[in-house]
């Protein structure tokens, strides 16, 4: 099982990235993929959820209205859009894949907001 997190940067407040996750080694189709994210000295969160068929997705309160989870079946990938970004926003993102009793994480990518 693999899941490798790309987009991560630095970034100014303001701006806009996009963190994209590519899964391998398990049926993609079949779990919600997760992005969650933890600041230094701070626990994990989640940020976004989207389920299994990609018909519902869910937000933290934080983020609503600014960023957008996205997953692509065919190509096994998680995308997640973050526009007007926020110094707070800054943290390691995780993609996170969970099924039954399944439970997996990538590697995390660095987001930096900061002028």
């Amino acid at each position: 099982v693999q899941l490798v997190e790309s987009g991560g940067a630095l970034v100014q407040p303001g701006g806009s990235l996009r963190l994209s996750c590519a899964a391998s080694g398990f049926t993609f189709r079949s779990y919600t993929m997760n992005w969650y994210r933890q600041a230094p000295g701070k626990e994990r969160e989640l940020v976004a959820a989207i389920r299994s068929n990609g018909g519902s997705t869910n937000y933290a309160d934080s983020v609503k209205g600014r960023f957008t989870i996205s997953r692509d079946n065919a190509k096994n990938t998680v995308d997640l859009q973050m526009n007007a970004l926020k110094p707070d926003d800054t943290a390691v993102y995780y993609c996170n894949a969970r099924a039954f009793t399944n439970d997996f994480w990538g590697q995390g990518t660095q987001v930096t907001v900061s002028s």
